[in-house]
């Protein structure tokens, strides 16, 4: 004992120091992270304050920082920005419901179910889900043109043309991506529900999905950004100005003018983050829950 006994504060200093040492290259890496993350933001807030509205000679502290480029947003007329914004939460938001109400009925059948064609659909939705969505845009456009003629509200320049298109596309991998996390839940629940009596769609409803809310609240979000942040659909589909997205309508503040303009473009950047900000932090113990859920799992 007395032979070992003098080696152990050497092994106790020892582990110490790696650990001192592992703590401190994580804070190193983390910090460098966060600034190469957080240092676009930061340069994005300076031009929102800066009352120069350019980008040249711009300071990371700019000199007489006003509000004045937020308050423009608000009384320009010839950019309705507040409409702009709530058109594209208005499309994203009944894009997403949509798309995580039908991608979880198409999931829990994949998963559930065994019945004819099961296996075929699933290759066919992974098959059509690898053609890039822009080799398809002259036929959405041709198909709201036709859909236009019978049903206005579905047609081009409509943003129920938008939110049918922003919903096919996007059921095919989400679906394949719920079907996973579906499968991860016991399917003696759903037997023992439907012993006591319950049906398929109540055994779905009360017992399913409560047990998956995290990653509908994770296809909800990533949904919800992915067609609040698209561009070129929304471009191709939507003319008129009043039924513009965010996305398309900030590019007429910065259009034919690439040195002017850019302090409005930032504040309309900052402002128009905020809603998903706002959902991000309402959904952030379910998305915590969606995001780990399938390593604790494993």
């Amino acid at each position: 004992m007395s032979r070992i006994a003098p080696g152990l504060p050497t092994l106790t200093l020892g582990t110490k120091r790696a650990r001192r040492l592992d703590v401190g290259l994580k804070v190193v890496i983390a910090s460098v992270a966060a600034f190469y993350a957080l240092f676009p933001v930061a340069w994005v807030v300076s031009a929102a304050l800066s009352p120069s509205n350019s980008l040249v000679n711009q300071e990371l502290i700019p000199r007489g920082a006003t509000l004045a480029n937020f308050l423009r947003l608000v009384n320009d007329p010839q950019h309705p920005f507040l409409l702009w914004l709530w058109n594209s939460v208005k499309v994203s938001g009944i894009s997403a419901i949509l798309i995580v109400s039908l991608t979880a009925l198409a999931a829990y059948s994949f998963s559930r179910f065994r019945y004819r064609g099961r296996r075929t659909g699933l290759l066919f939705i992974m098959l059509v889900q690898l053609f890039p969505n822009t080799l398809a845009l002259v036929a959405l456009f041709l198909l709201l043109q036709q859909l236009g003629g019978i049903t206005p509200w579905l047609g081009l320049d409509s943003h129920g043309g938008l939110i049918l298109i922003y919903t096919g596309g996007a059921l095919g991998f989400n679906t394949w991506l719920m079907k996973g996390y579906f499968d991860t839940v016991p399917r003696d629940l759903d037997e023992s529900a439907r012993v006591d009596g319950a049906s398929a769609l109540q055994a779905f409803w009360h017992v399913l999905l409560p047990l998956v809310r995290p990653i509908l609240a994770v296809i909800g979000l990533l949904t919800f950004i992915g067609t609040y942040s698209d561009f070129l659909l929304a471009r191709v589909m939507l003319k008129s100005t009043e039924n513009y997205t965010l996305a398309v309508g900030m590019t007429l503040f910065i259009r034919g003018q690439y040195t002017k303009e850019w302090g409005v473009f930032a504040a309309a950047a900052l402002v128009g983050a905020l809603p998903i900000v706002l959902i991000f932090l309402v959904l952030q113990r379910q998305l915590v829950g969606g995001l780990t859920g399938g390593s604790v799992k494993g």
